[in-house]
């Protein structure tokens, strides 16, 4: 496909050029098996150069004026919205994206731009009193200098830009590594929606290429100053201890193990409709996927029946199709290991109300119940079409059960009573939590995170100018200080 290959290079320096990495990564559909694109992986010296590249640009980025930033930040909008149907179909190619969930992944691409234009007029500086005579307390806002970006393969697109453009919005400049399975979705395309923009050469660079080859040098180089990582918690621990060695900044965005709370007055039929798109959509392949949906004794027959019909009925196959609602997982390791996954917890225990079987990539849901509560599924994050339904009595169990994870990312409650939700919403230790909702929503303005194992810091809205700015004090004495020699 002439999109990708065109798309196939590293961009460092505003120059498109092969990595001169000794091998390639492989750009496959991960439905059909199509190879899509072989870029040579980029080496630790073009990742050198790209810093250096970010490096040089940056600061004659970060003195022009901000309307000005905000009018490249505007062409790239036009240029997403003039190329969406392309940019659908890559995302349905490359990462086995329905074209439900690329239209998803889309809207909220826009809306993130959108937000990043307003970013580049956001930062406000103070003027803050001294308690020494004459003395005038200035505190600027300025940008970091350089951010590594670093993305994932289940929204490469959004997850990307997400922080990239508040990145450069806010006068910093940026190199990004995108996942190797999403190379094109997640890097290279935003490059050229960038360079399309007007970004001026060196102020985005894409690097393509893997740990294999580079190691940590992009956590280690001494240029970026804040790494931006999406992506799970056993690489984000990793991430987080090279970066504290190197004193650097970071942000976590890492996985979840959400509780969608079904208690004894919700709404059943509403229930089983948000908890069936917070477990499957994507395939699963969501961070704030609902893993685990507890339900009230009290509700359980009725909602087990519901949800389990509901599953059935999901339409699995290909991509492309519209009528597809579960396409394939990301690549056939994914694919093995969440059937095994579920094979292995039916054998220790569990009851299988719908036992997914695997074709190529293309997992079928699973539905499984009556675990034993200390099966280790329960405290993992399932990267995939599998649902635990566990049965609770009353709110303080479902709080305990809910809790008992090592993270805290998203997840819901559903009742017939508002504030009672708000309650027990405020009693669960996670980043976010919906009241009558999904568990898998993110807006532009309001703060997105996690705790516990779910991740650092928090990014959207005002969370991106504490993200990638600092703030630097400059005092002015207007008469004269008194020193004691």
């Amino acid at each position: 496909m002439s999109f990708f290959t065109d798309l196939a290079h590293q961009y460092i320096d505003g120059e498109w050029r092969p990595g001169k990495g000794s091998w390639d990564i492989i750009d496959f559909n991960p439905f059909d098996g199509e190879k899509l694109a072989s870029i040579p992986v980029a080496t630790a010296e073009e990742v050198d150069q790209a810093y250096r590249a970010a490096e040089r640009a940056q600061q004659a980025w970060a003195d022009t004026n901000p309307y000005a930033r905000r009018t490249v930040l505007e062409k790239a909008l036009r240029i997403v919205e003039q190329r969406e149907p392309e940019i659908a179909e890559a995302i349905v190619a490359e990462l086995g994206g329905t074209r439900l969930k690329a239209g998803f992944e889309l809207h909220l691409a826009k809306e993130f731009l959108r937000e990043a234009i307003q970013l580049a007029l956001r930062p406000a500086g103070q003027i803050l009193p001294s308690p020494t005579d004459g003395k005038e307390n200035r505190v600027y806002r300025v940008p970091v200098g350089v951010v590594g970006v670093i993305s994932p393969f289940n929204f490469p697109f959004l997850l990307s830009l997400k922080s990239v453009a508040p990145a450069l919005a806010l006068g910093n400049a940026v190199v990004l590594k995108p996942h190797q399975n999403t190379p094109i979705c997640g890097g290279t395309l935003l490059a050229k929606v960038f360079e399309e923009a007007g970004l001026p050469a060196g102020l985005l660079n894409v690097v393509v290429t893997d740990i294999a080859e580079i190691g940590d040098t992009l956590l280690e180089h001494p240029v970026p100053q804040v790494i931006s990582f999406t992506g799970s918690d056993k690489v984000g621990r990793h991430v987080a201890t090279v970066c504290a060695a190197n004193l650097k900044r970071v942000v976590l965005e890492l996985g979840g193990n959400s509780a969608l709370i079904v208690l004894d007055d919700a709404d059943v039929d509403y229930a089983v409709d948000a908890a069936v798109f917070s477990r499957y959509v994507h395939q699963g392949q969501v961070c704030m996927a609902a893993n685990r949906i507890l339900v009230d004794r009290a509700v359980e027959a009725e909602f087990t029946e519901k949800f389990v019909a509901k599953v059935a009925s999901l339409t699995v196959g290909d991509p492309a199709d519209p009528a597809t609602q579960i396409g394939p997982l990301i690549n056939s390791s994914q694919a093995e290991s969440i059937s095994r996954l579920v094979d292995e917890t039916v054998e220790a225990g569990a009851t299988a109300l719908l036992h997914g079987r695997a074709d190529g990539n293309l997992v079928s849901p699973s539905v499984l119940t009556g675990l034993p509560a200390d099966s280790p599924v329960l405290q993992q994050e399932i990267f995939g079409p599998v649902a635990l339904l566990v049965p609770f009595d009353g709110e303080d169990e479902a709080v305990r059960i809910a809790n008992d994870t090592p993270y805290g990312l998203s997840g819901a409650v559903h009742t017939g009573n508002i504030e009672r939700g708000v309650r027990v919403g405020q009693r669960i230790h996670t980043g976010m939590i919906h009241i009558n909702d999904g568990t898998v929503h993110d807006e532009p303005i309001v703060p997105f995170g996690g705790e516990k194992s779910s991740g650092l810091g928090r990014l959207n809205g005002e969370s991106m100018v504490e993200a990638f700015t600092t703030q630097k004090w400059i005092s002015v004495q207007h008469g004269r200080s008194q020193f004691p020699f």
